[in-house]
C-alpha cells in the first residue's frame, strides 16, 4: 500500500506544518487562540491539543512511546500552557520523524491489533492503512487550524505537499 519514503515524506510535512501554524498562531493572543470558533475540538489551542493526543495515541500503538495521559474526551485539553503546548508538539516532530525514519518495509506490510477507545473495541487493520490515517487524520485537523487562524488574521504558510522537497 505504502512504502517508507512516504513515511518519511510525510513525517517531514508534517513537521513542517506544524511549524507554520504554531508560528502563525504564535501572533495571536492565548485568548484568540483559546477562543471557540465552532470547531470539533472548538478553538485553535483545543485542536492543536487533539492533534498532539492523536499523533500520541498512534505511535504509542505503532511504536511504543507513551500514552497520552488523557482520554479522546479530554483531548481539547490535553497541554493546559502554550508555552509547553510548543515544546511538546515540536519534541514529538522529532519524534514521529524518527520513527519514520527506522521503518521497515515489511513492518508497513503487516496488521496491527488494538483496542480503540473510540469504538470500544479490539480492531485489526493493515499497518499501512492506520499510518496513512494518522497522516491523513493530521491534514484533516491541521486545514481546520489554518482556517480558524485565517480567520483570526494569522497567515499561515501554503500546505501544498509538492512545495516540500520529497525524502528519500
Amino acid at each position: 500500500m505504502i512504502d517508507t519514503a512516504y513515511v518519511r515524506t510525510m513525517a517531514h510535512y508534517n513537521a513542517w506544518q506544524n511549524d507554520s501554524l504554531y508560528a502563525a498562531a504564535a501572533t495571536r493572543d492565548d485568548a484568540a487562540r483559546r477562543r471557540d470558533c465552532g470547531a470539533f475540538f472548538k478553538s485553535i489551542h483545543g485542536t492543536l491539543c487533539h492533534l498532539l493526543w492523536a499523533d500520541q495515541m498512534w505511535l504509542s500503538r505503532f511504536a511504543g512511546t507513551p500514552k497520552p495521559g488523557v482520554g479522546i474526551h479530554d483531548s481539547a485539553g490535553l497541554v493546559t500552557s502554550w508555552d509547553d503546548l510548543v515544546v511538546e508538539r515540536k519534541a514529538f516532530d522529532r519524534t514521529i520523524t524518527d520513527w519514520a525514519a527506522g521503518l521497515s518495509q515489511d513492518w508497513l506490510a503487516g496488521d496491527l491489533t488494538w483496542f480503540s477507545g473510540a469504538t470500544q473495541r479490539e480492531m485489526r487493520k493493515p499497518v499501512g492503512l492506520l499510518v496513512t490515517h494518522m497522516f491523513n487524520h493530521q491534514t484533516h485537523h491541521r486545514g481546520q487550524i489554518h482556517a480558524m487562524l485565517t480567520a483570526a488574521g494569522a497567515k499561515p504558510e501554503d500546505t501544498d505537499l509538492m512545495l516540500i522537497d520529497v525524502v528519500r
